[in-house]
């Protein structure tokens, strides 16, 4: 059993005068403003597909057990989607993969490192803050409400977390962040503000966001719940790109048709526990349990 939980927070810096750091943009030289395919953008950010391993999970909200000894494997370049009911577990279960939320019970592990904790003879323990947070940058999150920062640009909220974290240079990062956002179909948004933005061109700028930490795989909460329908197909487009790339993806949706047509494996949670799993067809199509057939006839 794990230790106690503790929150965490990522502090970013920007430059208080933004005229300044127009002027800053506009020097720097622009390049890579293509459509590059996800496959090439993903092959030029070094990213390598993670396995992820979800073993015995419990998870308690008081005397609610919302995650009840899941157990669940992503191979690496798989894409997987959660289908289920509200309250199902299902958010819950991916913000127990990025260590968000701590299991009383069971672990996670990337490519067979445990996240979040470390084994202590029989038990395990909570490592500490800034190991979790660089752990935490190589699983990609992309919420259902953007998570942006309203303050900063869209070209430095893609640029953000490779800075803060270390691993890139502002201007290696910017020039990242171009890239990626000419990637989800942004490249003339760099330089406006969240606020100016649909929520779809939000959403794809989180995606990108997602992308610049070069994660082993990205998580997606319902991407296209807080998106007006017109909006939902410009941001499935971009992920369909990405998991014809190859990223381990792992995705929460209420889109069954999405689910059909992207998914490698489709996965149904009620009551906290997998109902059901298997190839798309499987689930769907011919449904094995009988609160799997349920659910869909009320969906479909």
């Amino acid at each position: 059993m794990s230790g106690e939980a503790r929150r965490t927070t990522v502090k970013t810096r920007t430059d208080p005068q933004e005229q300044e750091q127009e002027q800053e943009q506009e020097q720097e030289q622009v390049t890579g403003t293509g459509t590059a395919p996800a496959a090439e953008v993903i092959g030029a950010l070094g990213i390598q597909p993670a396995a992820v391993e979800v073993h015995d999970v419990h998870k308690w909200y008081g005397a609610h057990h919302v995650l009840d000894g899941v157990e669940l494997t992503v191979r690496p370049g798989e894409v997987t989607v959660v289908l289920g009911p509200s309250g199902s577990g299902k958010s819950t279960l991916l913000r127990v993969i990025n260590h968000l939320e701590k299991p009383e019970i069971g672990h996670v592990s990337l490519n067979g490192e445990l996240i979040g904790v470390r084994r202590h003879g029989e038990r395990l323990k909570e490592l500490g803050e800034r190991v979790i947070l660089g752990q935490r940058s190589r699983i990609g999150f992309v919420f259902q409400n953007f998570n942006l920062f309203p303050h900063l640009t869209v070209l430095d909220n893609v640029a953000a977390a490779p800075v803060a974290t270390g691993k890139l240079s502002r201007p290696e990062a910017r020039q990242l962040a171009r890239d990626l956002l000419a990637r989800v179909g942004l490249a003339d948004k760099s330089s406006a503000y969240p606020r100016q933005l649909s929520g779809g061109q939000q959403q794809r700028v989180a995606i990108a966001r997602a992308l610049a930490l070069r994660p082993g795989v990205i998580l997606f909460d319902e991407p296209t719940s807080a998106l007006d329908p017109e909006l939902v197909g410009e941001v499935l487009a971009v992920i369909k790109d990405l998991a014809r790339s190859g990223t381990t993806l792992v995705i929460v949706t209420h889109e069954i048709g999405f689910a059909r047509e992207i998914a490698d494996r489709v996965v149904f949670m009620d009551g906290g526990r997998i109902v059901e799993q298997g190839p798309p067809a499987q689930v769907l199509d011919h449904p094995q349990q009988e609160r799997t057939r349920d659910f869909l006839s009320k969906v479909l």
